[in-house]
């Protein structure tokens, strides 16, 4: 059965942040609540994490996992930024945009795409994920909870503690996120492409 955690959306309560990223330390799978509906979340080193993940979204290798990272520094450290992407990467950051970009060596290979060698990155614009990020000191593993068969994430953090119950290990709640997943800009080629149009200005990144 999942802990509920209920942190306050504006000011997270320090002592319940450091539960949940203790948890996260402990190989736990988590449901937090994004700037663009929720995540599944897990420690970087955490393949059965991982593994949850994929079994919970019925995921194929195809799929880009995405880092969730606090700034952009820690960002730079996982993938390969031309001078092309730099300034345009940073100015959408944060917010929500998950961007895929060459990983460094710093990425586990299972977490890569595995024909590319690519990873989705992303910096939120949110209060409790800022907060649980800073906590952690690393990114987190993550993907949006779509569930199969659904186009949008999940908002209401009930409803995930209902459904999930016995998948996850703890589910946040900090108020009711937006339920838009996030604009996805591929940028590996060297030039940004659009494949997913979310919550973020796709124009921004159209020729």
């Amino acid at each position: 059965m999942a802990r509920f955690v209920d942190l306050h959306p504006a000011n997270p309560q320090p002592r319940l942040v450091s539960q949940v990223v203790e948890a996260l330390r402990d190989d736990a799978l988590i449901a937090y609540p994004t700037d663009s509906g929720y995540a599944l979340g897990c420690q970087l080193g955490n393949r059965e994490g991982r593994d949850r993940i994929v079994r919970i979204r019925q995921l194929d290798d195809r799929h880009h996992f995405t880092l969730m990272c606090k700034d952009f520094a820690q960002l730079g450290q996982f993938v390969h930024i031309d001078n092309s992407a730099f300034r345009a990467i940073k100015s959408a950051t944060p917010g929500p945009y998950t961007f895929i970009l060459p990983a460094t060596s710093e990425v586990p290979r299972r977490l890569m795409h595995p024909k590319k060698r690519t990873v989705g990155v992303r910096i939120p614009d949110h209060v409790v994920v800022c907060a649980l990020l800073e906590e952690l000191g690393e990114p987190l593993l993550t993907s949006t909870l779509i569930l199969p068969g659904e186009e949008e994430p999940r908002t209401l953090g009930w409803e995930v503690k209902e459904e999930l119950d016995h998948e996850v290990d703890v589910v946040v709640e900090a108020g009711e996120p937006r339920a838009e997943p996030t604009t996805v800009v591929d940028w590996s080629g060297g030039y940004p492409e659009v494949v997913r149009v979310g919550a973020g200005d796709a124009e921004r990144f159209v020729a």
